[in-house]
C-alpha cells in the first residue's frame, strides 16, 4: 500500500500577511505532517483592484506570497477569483480551478495522494471537484461553518454535495457530526477527532509574574478572552455584563486578547462600548498575542469566559485549561464537550445575559482545583489525536486502492 502523502487545503491558515490566521488547522495539521509527507495548499481570494480597496482599509485581504516554508512545511497561496459580498455560491469552483494546475503537479510529480480540507464550504467543496478532476481521494474536516452555512440555501446545497462526495469526514465535535448527520449525511463515515494542546507551549506560570509582566495589581479577580475581535466570539457580550460584576468585585479587570480576523473587525466597536459604559479602567485590550506568548494572559487571569455565537470545537479552552483556568462558555457547538465536568468550569444558554453574569460571579467566588484541571488539558494532548488521524488517512487510501483494483 502507498504511503499518504498529504495535501492539506484550507483558505484559512497562517501567512506573513496574517500571521494569526488558521493557526489551529496548522496546529494540527503540521504534527500530522511529522509522521506523513505533508505540503498546504492555501487559496487566497482576489478580484482586479483589490490592491486599491487596501488603501482605504489596510486589513482587508492582506496579501500573502505565492509560497512560503513554514516549520519546515511548504505552503502555497493561489490566488482565485472573489468578488467581495458576492458570488459566494461560486467560491468553490473557482477555487478548485485557481488551484488545479498546482494540486496537479504536486501528484504527478512528487506523488501526494491524498487531499484533505478543511471547513465543508467552500474547502471541501472545491477539493472534492479536484478530486474528482484528478482521481484523487478526500478527506474532509468539519470545523463549524458548516452551522451556518446550513442555513443559506445555496451554500447548503454545494456542502452537502462536498460532503457526500468526500471519502472520509472527520469532525472536531460529536455536535458537528449530528449536525451534518440531521442534514442527511451517513452517519458511519463521519468520524469524531477532537483538537489536542500543547501542554509544552501552554502550561501555568506564577500568577503574580504573569501580571507584573503585563502591568497588572496582583490584587484583585481577572477574567481574560482570547479570540478574534469578531461579533461571533461575544467579546460584547461579557463587556455588557461587567457592572454586575463590578458591583460584587469593584478591582475586577477584563482582559481582552485577540485583534481582527478573516471574519471581521469589531475592534473600534469595542472600544466604543467600553468608552460608553465607562469601563476604560476595566477593559484592558492587549491585542494579539503570539501562541508563544500566550501562556502570560492565561496565567494572569482567574477565569475564562467566551460567550460565543458558534464554535465547532474552541481549542482555546483547554488552553487555557493548560494554565489552570476554569472557563465560563455558552452552550453551542462542541463547547459542553470540551467544558465536559462542573469541576473544568460552567456552561450557560448563548443569549441570556443574567445566566452569563451569575456564572461569573459564582465562578469568581467559587475555590477551583486548578490543578485538576491543568491535569484534565494534559490529559488531552496531541499524541493520541494524531494517532487516530494518521491511521484514519492510511485506511483512507487503502479503501480506495481496494475498491480500485
Amino acid at each position: 500500500m502507498a504511503r499518504p502523502a498529504l495535501i492539506v487545503f484550507s483558505t484559512l491558515f497562517p501567512h506573513a500577511g496574517a500571521p494569526g490566521a488558521g493557526l489551529f488547522v496548522r496546529e494540527r495539521m503540521f504534527r500530522v505532517g511529522r509522521k506523513f509527507p505533508l505540503v498546504v495548499v492555501s487559496p487566497r481570494p482576489w478580484f482586479p483592484g483589490q490592491g486599491v480597496v487596501r488603501r482605504f482599509f489596510p486589513r482587508y485581504r492582506p496579501p500573502a506570497p505565492f509560497q512560503e516554508e513554514q516549520q519546515g512545511f511548504r505552503v502555497f497561496f493561489p490566488r482565485f477569483f472573489a468578488l467581495p459580498g458576492v458570488m459566494r455560491r461560486w467560491d468553490g469552483f473557482f477555487m478548485a480551478l485557481a488551484s488545479y494546475r498546482l494540486v496537479r503537479r504536486l501528484q504527478r510529480e512528487e506523488g501526494f495522494n491524498l487531499l484533505d480540507a478543511h471547513f465543508a464550504y467552500p474547502d471541501g467543496y472545491a477539493a472534492t471537484r479536484l478530486g474528482r478532476w484528478l482521481g484523487m481521494p478526500v478527506t474532509v474536516t468539519l470545523r463549524g461553518t458548516e452551522v451556518p452555512h446550513a442555513g443559506k440555501p445555496a451554500l447548503r446545497r454545494r456542502m452537502l454535495a462536498a460532503l457526500r462526495e468526500a471519502t472520509w469526514i472527520f469532525s472536531v465535535s460529536q455536535a458537528l457530526k449530528e449536525h451534518v448527520v440531521a442534514l442527511g449525511i451517513a452517519e458511519e463515515k463521519v468520524q469524531v477527532v477532537g483538537n489536542g494542546v500543547d501542554t509544552a507551549k501552554f502550561r501555568p506560570m506564577p500568577q503574580a509574574e504573569a501580571r507584573r509582566r503585563l502591568g497588572l495589581e496582583e490584587e484583585g479577580p481577572v477574567l481574560v478572552t482570547v479570540g478574534g475581535l469578531v461579533e461571533r466570539k461575544g467579546f460584547h457580550r461579557v463587556i455588557e455584563v461587567l457592572p454586575r460584576l463590578l458591583e460584587r468585585h469593584p478591582n475586577l479587570r477584563y482582559l481582552v486578547v485577540g485583534g481582527p480576523s478573516p471574519e471581521g473587525d469589531w475592534s473600534q466597536r469595542l472600544r466604543d462600548q467600553v468608552a460608553r459604559m465607562g469601563l476604560q479602567e476595566t477593559v484592558r485590550f492587549l491585542g494579539p498575542v503570539a501562541p508563544e506568548e500566550l501562556r502570560i494572559p492565561l496565567s494572569a487571569a482567574d477565569l475564562f469566559v467566551l460567550a460565543t455565537r458558534n464554535e465547532g470545537w474552541a481549542n482555546v479552552f483547554f488552553e487555557a485549561m493548560a494554565c489552570g483556568l476554569p472557563v465560563v462558555t455558552t452552550d453551542v457547538g462542541g463547547n459542553r464537550e470540551v467544558v465536559s465536568d462542573e469541576e473544568l468550569g460552567i456552561v450557560v444558554p448563548f443569549g441570556d445575559s443574567d445566566a452569563l453574569a451569575e456564572a461569573l460571579l459564582n465562578a469568581l467566588d467559587r475555590r477551583w482545583n486548578r490543578e485538576a484541571i491543568v491535569a484534565h488539558a494534559r490529559a488531552n494532548g496531541w499524541d493520541e489525536r494524531v494517532r487516530v488521524l494518521s491511521e484514519a488517512f492510511e485506511r483512507t487510501l487503502r479503501r480506495r486502492e481496494e475498491s480500485e483494483s
